[in-house]
């Protein structure tokens, strides 16, 4: 595996502990991570974060230890971040937004691309096609997936409402187009990570039926 990285990076982190553990659904730890030199240096309030928790309150039944971390655009802090919250701080899933255009500074990829152990291409090339929908220049994005150790790591982008399409897809749409994060439960079972269980009102996960526990009350 990836040596871990020491550097230190960005904004003090913020770690939030689960308000009510329910010890029928398994404990997982997420790591966020919003790349903004502007919200960062404080001259406008992140909105990724939020969006991301959210998003994901809604749709996972199992208790969340959130890890934070809101970091300027810079390739080695960028790094360093995502290393620790896998490494030091055993997130079974990270998440990013920000910092995956064609711009100078956005090197959030590269940064993901440099802790990696396994690429996983598909989940990007399915955020560009939802995003096409909306906007030609969705094929400016370049975010990508990676594995590292028994984490997932997944670049999204940086407007709430893109973060909340690309992760739930567009069932209503014609044709509709599923979103990332269905498979997201199934690729952590793969990797060792913890049983999620999703609310189907907000996301219907995928799993073979060899793969499916019996339901939850």
């Amino acid at each position: 595996m990836t040596e871990p990285l020491n550097e230190t990076a960005g904004v003090p982190a913020a770690t939030t502990e689960p308000a009510a553990p329910d010890a029928a659904f398994e404990a997982v730890r997420i790591g966020l991570v919003s790349v903004s030199d502007r919200a960062s240096s404080g001259v406008y309030q992140d909105q990724g974060i939020p969006a991301l928790q959210a998003w994901l309150s809604k749709a996972l039944k199992n208790p969340i230890t959130w890890v934070t971390r809101l970091i300027p655009d810079e390739r080695v802090g960028i790094s360093a971040s995502l290393a620790e919250l896998v490494d030091m701080e055993c997130c079974d899933l990270v998440l990013t937004t920000g910092g995956t255009g064609p711009a100078l500074r956005d090197v959030t990829p590269e940064a993901t691309l440099a802790v990696a152990d396994r690429e996983m291409p598909g989940f990007g090339e399915q955020m560009r096609q939802i995003s096409l929908r909306f906007v030609p220049t969705a094929i400016l994005s370049r975010q990508v997936a990676v594995i590292r150790g028994r984490a997932l790591i997944i670049n999204l982008p940086g407007q709430p409402k893109s973060i909340a399409e690309t992760l739930q897809g567009l069932p209503d749409a014609s044709p509709p187009a599923p979103g990332i994060f269905a498979a997201v439960p199934y690729c952590i079972d793969l990797i060792g990570g913890p049983y999620l269980e999703c609310d189907e009102g907000v996301c219907k996960a995928f799993r073979p039926k060899s793969a499916i526990r019996a339901p939850r009350p």
